[in-house]
């Protein structure tokens, strides 16, 4: 019986062994990727900060509201938010390489599932910038327009502008990621309907003195029509 048990602990420490030689090199080899992954994320990050800075990135951001965001937040200037994004984006690329080396075959389809998601990200990133700097310079169209047409409250007609923008870009870049894009498109319909019954309730509000005196002005030239000629005989007459 000790020898049977003894024969049995021996093969399972032999098929331990085993498995942990056959392991180890997959296991240095994945740490290889891991260090080799975040010296090549390092050396994006800089030069991505490098461009960025050469393309005067920040200042572009300002035009779009961004930046002045982020400072609000209490976050880094876009430049390194974006620098930052590279590097974690790459190094998580190569965690993921090295943890595919692994003999771990359920994680291969999560792995497979990020790389297909990071051009979709990609795209979002630029969808996003490039329609808060189209909201942005639509936004001061709008307002420039309104100033030189004399028209109330173009400020209002900006900002608004601005805002349904901003919201069709933002469930824009939600439908390209693809997260939640009914429930996205649902809040969108719900935000502009909302957005339009108070410009309306504003304007109805703000213009009703405005209203109330056209209508009577129409009214009373309705009901009296002849009444300016007959003033303006009665101060023609030398009586």
């Amino acid at each position: 019986m000790w020898q049977n048990f003894i024969v049995e602990l021996a093969r399972t420490f032999n098929e331990i062994l085993g498995s942990f030689a056959r392991f180890l090199p997959r296991f240095l080899e994945m740490l290889f990727l891991v260090v080799v992954g975040w010296i090549i994320a390092f050396v994006l990050r800089m030069a991505v900060r490098s461009v960025l800075r050469i393309a005067r990135f920040d200042k572009l951001s300002e035009h779009t509201g961004a930046a002045q965001l982020l400072r609000r937040a209490a976050l880094p200037s876009p430049t390194e938010m974006l620098s930052r994004f590279v590097f974690w984006v790459a190094w998580v690329g190569f965690i993921l390489v090295g943890i595919s080396v692994l003999p771990l075959p359920w994680l291969g389809p999560h792995i497979s599932s990020f790389f297909g998601f990071i051009p979709r990200l990609a795209a979002a990133f630029v969808i996003l910038f490039f329609g808060l700097l189209a909201a942005s310079f639509f936004s001061r169209a709008a307002l420039l327009s309104g100033v030189n047409a004399d028209l109330p409250s173009p400020r209002l007609i900006s900002q608004t502008l601005r805002t349904m923008m901003i919201l069709f870009v933002i469930s824009m870049t939600f439908e390209v990621i693809g997260i939640g894009s009914r429930t996205v498109l649902i809040a969108f319909t719900l935000a502009f309907g909302a957005l339009m019954l108070g410009l309306a309730i504003a304007f109805g509000l703000g213009g009703k003195e405005l209203a109330r005196r056209y209508m009577e002005k129409r009214f009373a030239r309705d009901r009296y029509p002849e009444e300016p000629n007959r003033e303006r005989e009665d101060e023609l007459s030398p009586l």
